[in-house]
C-alpha cells in the first residue's frame, strides 16, 4: 500500500471547504495513494469541557489530562469529530471508516514524563499496522482519532501531530499537515513570503528567530522526527485552497516541504 498520512487539526476542521473532502475522495479513487486522516479536536474538546464544568490547562502546548478530562476528550474526539469527518467523506461519495487508536489496540503508548506531570498524556510506542492494512484493503479511507492504550489498558490522550508522525513512521508513508495558512512563511514589506522548502538547520534558525512559534513548533518538530525515521517526505499545506492536496500528491510545489537536507530554504 502507498499511504499518505493527512493530519487535520481541530482548529482547521471547521474552516475546510467541502472541496477538501472531495479531493481526498478523488485521491483515493485514483488508486495510487491510500489517504489516512489523523485528526485532532482541540476547540471542540475545550467547548465540551466548559459545558461539563471540567477545568483544563496547557503546558507547552499539551493539555493536562486528568481521568475526568480524558472522558470528555474521548467523547469529543472519537464520538463527535471522528464521525463528522466520516460523514463528510461519505457525503461526497467516499468510503470512510472511523476508528480510535484504542480500538483493537491500534496505538500503544507510554506516559510522557517531564518536569510537569501532564496526567494521562502519552506518546506512541507502537502502531498495529495490520489493522490499518486490513481497513485499506477493504477499500476504506481510514479516519483515526489520537487516543491510545498502554500495556496495562490505561487510556492516553495523544497530541495529533505526534500521533500522525508515529503512524507515518510505522507505515513508511508521506506525511502532510493540513493548515489554514499557505505554509511556513515570513513577512516582507507587509506581504507573506512562503518557504517552499526548508531544512532542519533552517527550521531551527527560524525557531530561534521566532518566525516559527507557538503551535507550529511541535508540528515542525514532529515532522523532523518523522523524517529521521523512514518517513520520505513531510509537508504543510493549506487545506482551504481547492485542489491543494491533489497538487501536492502529484509533486507540485504547494505549501512548505520539509527535509533533513542542509542549506535548503526556498522562498516565494
Amino acid at each position: 500500500m502507498n499511504y499518505m498520512i493527512i493530519k487535520c487539526g481541530g482548529s482547521v476542521l471547521d474552516a475546510l471547504p467541502l472541496s477538501f473532502y472531495e479531493n481526498i475522495v478523488d485521491l483515493h479513487k485514483a488508486g495510487n495513494i491510500v489517504p489516512i486522516i489523523v485528526h485532532g479536536g482541540g476547540p471542540i474538546i475545550s467547548s465540551y469541557l466548559k459545558k461539563h464544568g471540567v477545568k483544563t490547562s496547557f503546558v507547552q502546548g499539551l493539555r493536562v489530562t486528568t481521568d475526568e478530562v480524558l472522558d470528555v476528550v474521548e467523547m469529543a474526539l472519537s464520538g463527535s469529530v471522528n464521525k463528522k469527518i466520516v460523514r463528510k467523506l461519505n457525503h461526497v461519495d467516499g468510503n470512510a471508516y472511523g476508528i480510535s487508536g484504542v480500538d483493537g489496540g491500534l496505538l500503544t503508548a507510554t506516559k510522557i514524563t517531564g518536569e510537569v506531570d501532564l496526567g494521562f498524556v502519552g506518546e506512541v510506542t507502537h502502531v498495529k499496522r495490520a489493522i490499518i492494512d486490513r481497513i485499506a484493503e477493504q477499500g476504506y479511507i481510514p479516519v483515526l482519532s489520537p487516543l491510545a492504550l498502554d500495556t496495562s489498558g490505561q487510556r492516553y490522550n495523544i497530541n495529533a501531530d505526534m500521533a500522525a508522525s508515529a503512524i507515518a513512521q510505522a507505515l513508511g508513508a508521506k506525511l502532510c499537515f493540513i493548515s489554514d495558512i499557505p505554509g511556513i512563511y515570513t513577512m516582507e514589506n507587509g506581504e507573506k513570503k512562503v518557504f517552499r522548502h526548508l531544512s532542519e538547520q533552517k527550521i531551527n534558525q527560524l525557531i530561534n528567530e521566532q518566525v516559527i512559534y507557538g503551535g507550529m513548533i511541535p508540528k515542525v518538530q514532529s515532522a523532523l522526527k518523522a523524517l529521521s525515521d523512514q518517513v520520505p517526505e513531510v509537508a504543510i499545506i493549506n487545506g482551504k485552497e481547492k485542489g491543494s492536496i491533489i497538487q501536492h500528491a502529484s509533486g507540485k510545489s504547494v505549501g512548505t516541504k520539509i527535509t533533513l537536507e542542509s542549506e535548503v530554504a526556498h522562498i516565494e
